[in-house]
């Protein structure tokens, strides 16, 4: 895939773009797909943000040219080429990674992967705007996993113990829910859904710190996929009974 060496530095009136153009270089040989509509919103961000500036001019031109080479190299990937394949596939991973997040909050395993997940995901919703005005479930879902990142994130750097899985009421309340805390979303579901195209190399982050990459901050690359055999369709010579 085209390389993000290939990119100038970032100018300063671009920093907003950062991560998006982060994650797109993590993901350049985990998952293309992500890498690809990371830069491609980072591009959109950018030409709103300073399409001026001479630095930015050249950011935005060699980043417009990565995106053409990939499309390039991807041809043959339908999650380039249809964006309702490839909306569904960064909804899927960015849903996997906050529920890997969450799962590991609620089971009080704190640390800063989870903080760097429930901060990734929130990012990854953020890239679906590319697709479209995001749903009302994605924007509660970005909106509770920056603040779990900050939380947590600020709990350890404090040396205590965060509260694990969404607050009740009381703590609620004594955190200042008044002031803007955000209400975790409902109804949080246990997969991607399942009316959703899932394309192939889409993956789950591990279900356990225990998994590779985890201890050290590294989210794994794509779990191979099985694929069944054909199944040959048979005909019967004869029927016996009444057929229900």
């Amino acid at each position: 895939m085209a390389s993000a060496k290939q990119l100038p530095p970032l100018p300063n009136s671009l920093k907003a773009l950062r991560h998006y153009v982060d994650i797109g270089k993590e993901h350049e040989a985990r998952d293309p797909v992500v890498a690809y509509y990371c830069r491609r919103y980072a591009m959109d961000e950018g030409m709103k943000i300073d399409s001026k500036s001479p630095d930015a001019r050249q950011y935005l031109m060699a980043l417009m040219g990565c995106l053409e080479a990939s499309k390039k190299e991807l041809k043959d990937n339908e999650s380039i080429h249809s964006e309702v394949v490839g909306q569904a596939h960064v909804e899927n991973y960015a849903l996997r990674l906050f529920l890997f997040a969450d799962n590991e909050d609620r089971s009080g395993r704190f640390n800063k992967n989870v903080v760097k997940t429930y901060y990734k995901a929130s990012l990854l919703f953020d890239v679906l705007q590319t697709f479209g005005e995001l749903s009302e479930d994605i924007m509660k879902q970005r909106k509770y996993g920056r603040w779990k990142a900050a939380y947590i994130h600020e709990c350890l750097k404090k040396g205590e113990t965060p509260h694990a899985g969404p607050l009740d009421d009381d703590e609620y309340s004594e955190m200042g829910a008044a002031g803007g805390l955000p209400v975790p979303p409902s109804n949080l579901p246990t997969q991607p859904p399942s009316n959703q195209i899932i394309p192939p190399g889409s993956h789950a982050p591990p279900t356990t710190p225990q998994d590779p990459g985890i201890s050290h901050g590294v989210m794994p690359g794509p779990a191979p996929q099985k694929v069944p055999p054909p199944v040959q369709p048979t005909v019967p010579t004869t029927v016996q009974g009444k057929q229900e």
